[in-house]
């Protein structure tokens, strides 16, 4: 997929301020990790707001990246590009680069892939049904709707959607495959709306939606992705450093949540360890006790914003686990 000449943005940040205040306090100056660059909203409002900082923009996919360096283009002495998931880059963190005073994660998914990214992110439009934020991943959105187990594919929906018809859309699915294959993101809306009982399909959200995110999560392995990186990215933050977390489901947020929780306590060590080897320490300190969320005026201008919340600590000791 190529990219377009002119530069069109149609993502907006979100909690955009609240991150850079917590984010970067006042006299901040280094390195600053953004591990969901996408568009690259928060980087330029960063790189904007205060000059004595750079950054490294970490994004799996390159097709939002290309997007991303060319809105940043006014920054390139300030900015490094790596193309790969972010637990990837934490986990072989760039000898290249110094050790971070700040990271940022920006959990949802970009509105270019719902409306520009032609991957059936969208059950709004007739697209592939194929949902890869990165094009070498080998499971699609697709594989998975027409080759697991009628079972597997409700547990699914059920674990990454939390759909409570879970098992009543992967029968319907189930059977919609018998007669050919699933391959579009309209058809699999309409399946799923054929599914459900009237009662459920005017709710406050389609009826879709939960399995969609379902299908997303699984095909790219979000949430595993997320543990992974939060553990590393804590390490090599510097102490005194900041890591923020935009999340927009309860599954991610509470992964965030518990990590942080978890960390905050004065000894992180495994319950199996006959001894205390973190030294008794926090590694933390929450900042934010009760998780941001956007304004009426943020929501009013953005309604996805409105599922947003942002949890916030900051590195007080260097564990030697």
């Amino acid at each position: 997929m190529t990219t377009p000449s002119v530069i069109e943005i149609v993502h907006t940040s979100v909690l955009r301020e609240e991150a850079f205040e917590y984010l970067v306090p006042k006299g901040a100056r280094g390195l600053f990790v953004d591990a969901t660059l996408g568009e690259g909203g928060h980087a330029e409002y960063f790189l904007e707001k205060n000059r004595k900082i750079t950054i490294a923009g970490v994004d799996a996919d390159a097709t939002i990246m290309s997007i991303a360096r060319k809105r940043l283009e006014p920054y390139k002495n300030r900015i490094r590009f790596y193309t790969m998931w972010f637990n990837q880059f934490f986990s072989n963190y760039p000898e290249e680069l110094s050790r971070p005073a700040g990271i940022l994660f920006d959990l949802g998914i970009s509105t270019f892939h719902y409306e520009k990214g032609g991957r059936g992110f969208s059950f709004g439009q007739d697209e592939k049904l194929d949902m890869r934020l990165e094009s070498g991943l080998e499971i699609s959105a697709a594989d998975i709707v027409n080759e697991y187990p009628e079972k597997e594919l409700a547990d699914i929906i059920f674990e990454y959607g939390e759909d409570r018809l879970s098992r009543r859309i992967a029968w319907s699915i189930s059977v919609a495959r018998e007669k050919g294959r699933i391959s579009s993101s309209k058809q699999l809306a309409e399946i799923i709306w054929n599914a459900v009982p009237p009662s459920y399909r005017y709710g406050r959200i389609h009826p879709a939606t939960r399995t969609f995110q379902a299908l997303r999560i699984a095909v790219n392995g979000e949430l595993i992705r997320l543990e992974q990186a939060l553990e590393s990215a804590l390490s090599v933050l510097e102490v005194g450093g900041r890591m923020a977390v935009i999340a927009f489901h309860s599954l991610e947020d509470r992964i965030v949540k518990r990590f942080f929780a978890a960390k905050n306590k004065s000894c992180t060590c495994p319950p199996e360890w006959p001894m205390c080897k973190c030294g008794g320490q926090r590694i933390v300190d929450i900042l934010t006790r009760k998780p941001i969320r956007p304004g009426e005026d943020e929501v009013s201008r953005n309604a996805p914003s409105r599922s947003a919340r942002l949890r916030v600590v900051e590195k007080v000791y260097e564990s030697e686990q």
